[in-house]
């Protein structure tokens, strides 16, 4: 039986912290194993990525692809938890907006506009407004009886 005043790591398994510039007697003192004068002797600088003049690694790798600087970032919502939303009473199946997804809680905000995604069984009847959807999420949606419309984007400001 394991008493809890009888545990204790491995043996090894731990080591007491250097304590660094605390003395002669400590083998790490006056300096700190830091060496003689020099940047790296300083505090608050760091040599993040040099190579010592060697072509640094971040820069001799190949570079691939792009990053659209003003590209647009949708909000996504499922299906699924649309419908959890509409059995809680917090949207109504008629008429559901992105302002409304936003104002019952189901998105914390709209960002470049919504995008409703398949993902989840949606069955009440409903009719949704959105900046984008995925085929699937219009299928599902005619299929449960309702309607999807998707609107044109927003203009970027």
């Amino acid at each position: 039986m394991v008493k809890l005043n009888e545990l204790h790591d491995n043996p090894g398994a731990t080591k007491p912290k250097k304590r660094v510039g605390r003395g002669p007697g400590s083998g790490m003192g006056k300096m700190g194993g830091r060496g003689i004068k020099g940047q790296k002797s300083r505090s608050g600088v760091a040599i993040g990525g040099y190579e010592g003049g060697q072509m640094p690694l971040y820069q001799r790798l190949p570079k691939r692809g792009f990053n659209k600087p003003n590209r647009k970032k949708y909000a996504v919502i499922n299906l699924g938890l649309i419908q959890k939303f509409i059995d809680a009473k917090k949207l109504d199946a008629g008429s559901i907006t992105e302002d409304s997804l936003v104002a019952s809680g189901a998105l914390r905000r709209k960002l470049d506009g919504v995008r409703v995604l398949a993902k989840g069984e949606l069955t009440a009847k409903a009719t949704i407004e959105v900046t984008g959807a995925s085929k699937g999420a219009v299928e599902a949606v005619e299929k449960a009886g309702g309607k999807l419309t998707v609107t044109a984007a927003p203009a970027a400001e």
